[in-house]
């Protein structure tokens, strides 16, 4: 006599996919029922001029017409300042090691830490020195270059 294939755990799994479909399509059918009755449909939420939901639709009276052409897609364009236009920057020496050939300048305007070498100095400079500068993008961040004493 041949044995069945199906061992008796995989009539057990068998047993409980089918309830699961079951107790799914009882839900689904519960749910249609249900949307039936309340008149159902997806509801609607509108947005009033001061960019709350509401479930009432704006009165046509307070609607304001826009130009189309005044919408501005993507990032405006940047406007040259003054910042812009001479990029010398002032700052402090902060830390300087002779030894090691390197330090930080503290911008006076932004409050921020650059990274100066001993190869973008034009003058000698200590800690506490105050000294003009010029901005380079380096490997981890903006460094200080062309650094000389201020007058």
């Amino acid at each position: 006599m041949a044995k069945s294939q199906q061992t008796y755990s995989k009539n057990e799994k068998e047993k409980q996919k089918q309830k699961k479909r079951e107790e799914k399509q009882k839900k689904r059918e519960a749910r249609k029922a249900q949307s039936k009755e309340s008149g159902g449909g997806i509801p609607f939420a509108y947005v009033d001029q001061y960019g709350n939901l509401t479930d009432t639709p704006p009165e046509p009276t307070e609607k304001e017409e826009i130009d189309a052409s005044t919408i501005e897609l993507g990032i405006p364009k940047k406007e040259e300042s003054e910042e812009d236009q001479d990029p010398t920057r002032k700052g402090r020496v902060a830390f300087f090691d002779t030894s090691k050939g390197f330090g930080f300048i503290m911008d006076s305007d932004t409050d921020e830490k650059h990274f100066v070498h001993v190869s973008g100095l034009i003058d000698q400079i200590n800690e506490n020195d105050k000294v003009t500068f010029l901005l380079e993008k380096g490997l981890k961040g903006m460094n200080a270059v062309q650094v000389k004493l201020q007058e």
